[in-house]
């Protein structure tokens, strides 16, 4: 996002904003509407409520919404197959979590407990506990059958609860006079723990995997991934587990438990089919740890599978990157993602992006576009900006890993937003990793002191430079075709203010020094016989005409350039810019990296080192005609207000 946008927008008064509520299932392409014909004010103020109704009983049909309110049940409450009782106690945790299914089909009772206790507590007044419990199951049953005769007029024989017995025992002994603690102390109790109900007899499992809760989003889209949005796992990890996924649609009865529910895929993301529209999903989960199973849960969507945006502009994009590359190739990526921060606001549903339908702009649509997006580029290397935090742990970085990426986050100062660098571990091995804050960095480093020097005298420029949370991420990735290969990446998102030029090309001159300075230095130490290649990604903020570009491609920027004198209270002077690399443009200089109705322009790069680097392929740019089919993006086929960059690097021969 750019805040040249945030000051030229005015793009609300511009379009006609009739039409935004309206979610369709799919794309609709409309003609740009001019004018509006003369019409009753009265009768077209009527008219737009109607539609706006409408639009909403769309909405909740496609959600899922007006099908949920008429099942009286609660299908979304996760279902587990257990057939043992499952102890969780961590080395230092003061309680043990229990959990268990007690299933009696004679009394009627099929119900899943869970409990809480203090590891200090004597088995006795646990099992005393669950004896009450149980006792109030029978109590509800038989609720229930006087209300079921009372209903009928029939007459029902009430059978009386029986005596509860519950023990807890180890190696055939009651346990009762133990605590918990002196149970999980001995390994012979803990692997011979029996849980006897009414005679039955459950085994005991002590930290087997187990799957405390999983979610799924609460928007799917059909021909795009779905993946669980939350699982919260103990004694496993995620990659350890199995995961099953089902598609099955409400029958006529609207009764959720009558779903046929039939297998669609295995893997850790599920990818929706044009048929499953309508239907919903189903996920089971088998957590594992080496050769032990946990129990099976399953969660199905409280939403349905909708039909997505149709064929995106990245879809055609996607067919010059449709192989992976290999050998002396690799793949790089740039995409600032427009954080969830930034458009989820009021401000920038009304005044940045009025153009784009309210849905679009919600981050549990847009992460469905990106994602896809992002792994049809088949890219080696993928530099991001306005990253979410919370995006990057519960999204892009579960999504690579089953991918054989790994991913670095650099958060900006307190900002919940930040930078992340993923890379293909069949291709690279990270070697070192690196990240500043600029302005925290400035009067701390000796290689920033001279900056720091010819900045102090003016106090509101300085202070504008180090209350800035802008970062530079670096991470150093050994090439695992060619070793004797380093690639040094670089990452930044520069200041984004309309008169801030001087500010960028400053933060861009201490990034560029702390890579000559110290980075490049550090790697020479660890590979002093390895080729090193700078590529330098991101968001700039600057257009071609700006001081960066022409200290990335000239190595030289005077002290009297006019990016110095942006700010007339916070010139900056006798500063000289200097890089020693030989860098160019991959992509060259397009029209338009960022495009908005109120700001287009190119300040999106992806930089690299001429003399050890050359460009195999740019991918093709989104045309004109496709940024401007829904006004300017994001938009229901555009989940950022930038475009991604794309370009194929090989190595030059030595």
């Amino acid at each position: 996002m750019n805040s040249r946008m945030k000051r030229k927008n005015n793009s609300r008064k511009m379009f006609p904003r009739l039409l935004s509520s309206y979610n369709p299932g799919r794309v609709i392409r409309r003609r740009r509407i001019n004018r509006f014909p003369e019409a009753n004010p009265i009768v077209f103020t009527f008219c737009v409520a109607m539609f706006e109704v409408m639009c909403g009983m769309l909405r909740l049909v496609s959600r899922g919404c007006i099908l949920r309110s008429i099942c009286t049940a609660n299908p979304w409450k996760l279902g587990r197959k257990m057939d043992k009782v499952y102890f969780r106690h961590g080395d230092s945790d003061p309680s043990v979590d229990i959990s268990f299914r007690y299933a009696n089909s004679e009394y009627k009772i099929d119900r899943v407990f869970n409990f809480r206790r203090n590891v200090s507590e004597l088995v006795e007044v646990f099992t005393d506990r669950m004896r009450t419990n149980i006792e109030k199951e029978f109590g509800k049953r038989n609720k229930k059958q006087k209300k079921k005769s009372d209903d009928s007029g029939d007459a029902v024989t009430h059978s009386k609860p029986p005596e509860i017995s519950v023990q807890l025992t180890g190696g055939g002994n009651n346990l009762s006079g133990k605590t918990f603690e002196d149970i999980l102390a001995s390994d012979d109790l803990r692997n011979t723990l029996e849980l006897c109900i009414l005679g039955q007899k459950l085994p005991v499992a002590v930290n087997h995997p187990f799957v405390d809760n999983i979610t799924l989003p609460t928007s799917i889209l059909a021909g795009f991934f779905v993946y669980p949005s939350k699982v919260e796992l103990s004694f496993a990890t995620e990659a350890d587990c199995t995961f099953i996924w089902y598609v099955g649609s409400v029958p006529k009865s609207g009764k959720f438990s009558e779903i046929d529910f039939k297998e669609a895929g295995r893997g850790f993301s599920y990818f929706a089919q044009p048929e499953d529209v309508g239907c919903h999903l189903k996920v089971e989960c088998i957590p594992r740890r080496h050769d032990l199973e946990g129990p099976a849960v399953e969660c199905i969507s409280k939403c349905t599978i909708q039909a997505g945006p149709g064929e995106c502009p990245f879809d055609i994009r996607h067919s010059f990157t449709a192989k992976p590359l290999s050998g002396n190739q690799f793949r790089v990526a740039s995409y600032n993602l427009l954080a969830d921060l930034y458009a989820d606001s009021d401000f920038s549903r009304q005044e940045l992006f009025p153009y784009c339908p309210p849905y679009a702009l919600n981050i549990d649509y847009r992460k469905q576009l990106f994602t896809k997006e992002l792994l049809g580029y088949n890219a080696d290397i993928i530099c991001l900006q306005e990253v979410d935090s919370k995006i990057y742990d519960l999204d892009l970085e579960r999504t690579f890993r089953v991918r054989h990426f790994e991913g670095d986050f650099k958060k900006k100062g307190e900002t919940a937003e930040g930078l992340a660098i993923f890379y293909n571990t069949i291709r690279f091995k990270l070697v070192r990793r690196f990240g500043i804050n600029y302005g925290e960095e400035i009067p701390k480093r000796e290689i920033f002191a001279d900056f720091h020097e010819k900045l102090k005298n003016n106090e509101e420029l300085l202070t504008r430079i180090v209350d800035r949370s802008t970062a530079l991420q670096v991470v150093v990735l050994q090439s695992l075709d060619n070793p004797e290969e380093v690639v040094i990446v670089a990452n930044t998102h520069l200041y984004f203010h309309p008169d801030a030029d001087h500010i960028r090309l400053l933060q861009f001159g201490l990034a560029m020094t702390f890579l000559e300075k110290h980075v490049i230095p550090e790697v020479e130490k660890d590979f002093p016989n390895a080729r090193k290649s700078l590529i330098f990604c991101g968001d700039f903020n600057s257009s071609p005409d700006c001081g960066i570009y022409k200290l990335m491609t000239e190595n030289y920027v005077p002290k009297d350039f006019k990016d110095y004198s942006s700010h007339p209270d916070q010139v900056i002077r006798d500063v000289e810019l200097r890089q020693a690399l030989p860098m160019a443009s991959a992509c060259g200089c397009p029209d338009f990296t960022n495009f908005t109705a109120g700001f287009r322009a190119c300040i999106d790069y992806i930089f690299y080192q001429t003399n050890n680097l050359s460009v195999v392929q740019v991918v093709p740019f989104p045309s004109l005609q496709e940024l401007e089919a829904h006004i300017a993006i994001p938009s229901v086929v555009f989940p950022s207000d930038h475009i991604a960059l794309v370009a194929d690097l090989a190595w030059e021969k030595k």
